[in-house]
């Protein structure tokens, strides 16, 4: 009742906002930036930035970026912000934050072990993200900008190990090795093709569920192509393979950790020197790895921090004021200060922030479990990839606590997010 209850709450205000949506949209499809005489679409601003060396011109093409945001696209984000805000009080509920604790969302609860991971792991990723930052674009963290972590990211030097071409292949092989023959599925379709005004934000399309599910990529060349197909995957392969016979909300409503979990065990399939040994005999996966393991921490440390945020931010009297409260937590947290221009955009709805930060846990203790269980070629096993399915075929009718719980008798804790991380980079 509690998830029909949310779906319809979600609707609600999605409608409330559905005229400022499309025009954001359409806006971010349609505004141009010039940056030395090149003029770049607003999605492409950000593949322009990964794929720039000059760091001088990825900092023009970042304060293009935060312009074009600033002008167009925050007075329509502040817009549905203050609709939202009159929306949750018609439905009888103080503030957003208090309407999802009121769905089961354990926010508090999920923001003390954010904050206990931020603690513990702080010198942990500043040794880490120093020496990442040094190696790839040779300046060190306490010099770097937030136009150089999308470059740093973005691994240029390790592209000719992740040649376009073998990227498909190297999904379908993985899967086959566990039970699923990509080819042959015909409910699962692939846009993976660049194109000027696509997205550039990867995602999944369960347009029906098992029936037709579409997995979008904007590619951008190397590392970062491949995490992105192998975590759509994850949602894709989730999706197709949940049994038909489920209702509608064991289908699409539920724990979004769940498919996002399943979506990051895929990912980080493509930082694992076992998995890159195997499938493109890979140099020095080792280093890779723990590069790799850098980039997590720094993602699970940034959407700590934003969980933080958006808890103040939505019990704000006008979280249209709190610009300077974005940049200060995750300035703190990542040792990077971001744009204040994005402290409306970089909000998802629903507090999907929840999901990523529980699907990161529950992916390190269940990938943690697979390993002790099938070997840490665990990805080879049938047994395993049995295993996946079976789960996947539950689509979303178990939360992810209870999956983990089912599986492997433990509770979610963002601690092993900490334990793994170190057990690599310490």
């Amino acid at each position: 009742m509690t998830e029909l209850w949310r779906f319809a709450s979600e609707g609600y205000l999605g409608e409330l906002t559905r005229e400022q949506a499309e025009k954001t949209a359409e806006l971010e499809a349609t505004l141009e930036a010039e940056v030395d005489g090149e003029t770049i679409p607003f999605r492409m601003l950000r593949p322009a930035m990964a794929n720039e060396p000059d760091r001088d011109k990825r900092e023009r093409i970042d304060k293009a970026r935060v312009e074009l945001t600033e002008e167009h696209l925050n007075p329509l984000h502040a817009e549905g912000v203050h609709i939202v805000h009159a929306g949750v009080e018609r439905l009888e509920a103080p503030n957003y934050a208090d309407l999802y604790r009121r769905f089961g969302f354990r926010l508090d609860e999920l923001a003390d072990q954010c904050r206990d991971l931020l603690d513990s792991t702080e010198k942990l990723f500043e040794e880490s993200a120093d020496r990442l930052f040094r190696a790839r674009v040779g300046i060190g963290l306490d010099e770097a900008r937030r136009w150089d972590v999308i470059r740093t990211f973005r691994a240029p030097e390790w592209d000719p190990q992740f040649p376009a071409e073998k990227m498909l292949p190297a999904l379908e092989a993985t899967l086959s090795d566990m039970g699923v023959d990509l080819k042959s599925q015909e409910n699962v379709e692939l846009d993976v093709e660049q194109r000027p005004k696509k997205s550039p934000r990867a995602f999944c399309a369960p347009i029906e569920i098992p029936g037709r599910v579409v997995l979008v990529i904007q590619p951008m060349g190397g590392a970062d192509d491949w995490r992105a197909l192998f975590h759509e995957a994850g949602h894709t392969e989730h999706y197709a393979n949940t049994s038909a016979g489920l209702s509608m909300e064991e289908k699409r409503l539920g724990d979004v950790a769940v498919t996002e979990g399943w979506a990051m065990l895929m990912q980080h399939l493509t930082d694992d020197p076992a998995w890159l040994t195997r499938r493109l005999d890979f140099p020095r996966p080792d280093e890779f790895e723990r590069e790799g393991v850098t980039q997590l921490l720094y993602m699970v440390r940034r959407y700590s921090a934003k969980l933080l945020y958006e808890i103040e931010f939505h019990q704000a009297d006008d979280p249209t004021k709190l610009s300077n409260r974005y940049v200060e937590l995750l300035g703190d947290a990542l040792k990077i200060e971001p744009a204040a221009a994005d402290y409306l955009a970089d909000i998802d709805s629903s507090f999907y922030v929840t999901g990523y930060l529980r699907s990161w846990a529950f992916e390190a203790q269940f990938r943690t479990h697979l390993r002790e269980r099938f070997g840490s070629d665990w990805f080879t096993k049938r047994e395993a990839g049995s295993l996946v399915r079976e789960l996947w075929e539950t689509g979303m009718s178990m939360t992810a606590d209870e999956v983990l719980n089912e599986v492997a008798g433990q509770e979610l804790e963002m601690d092993a997010v900490a334990q793994l991380t170190r057990g690599v980079l310490a």
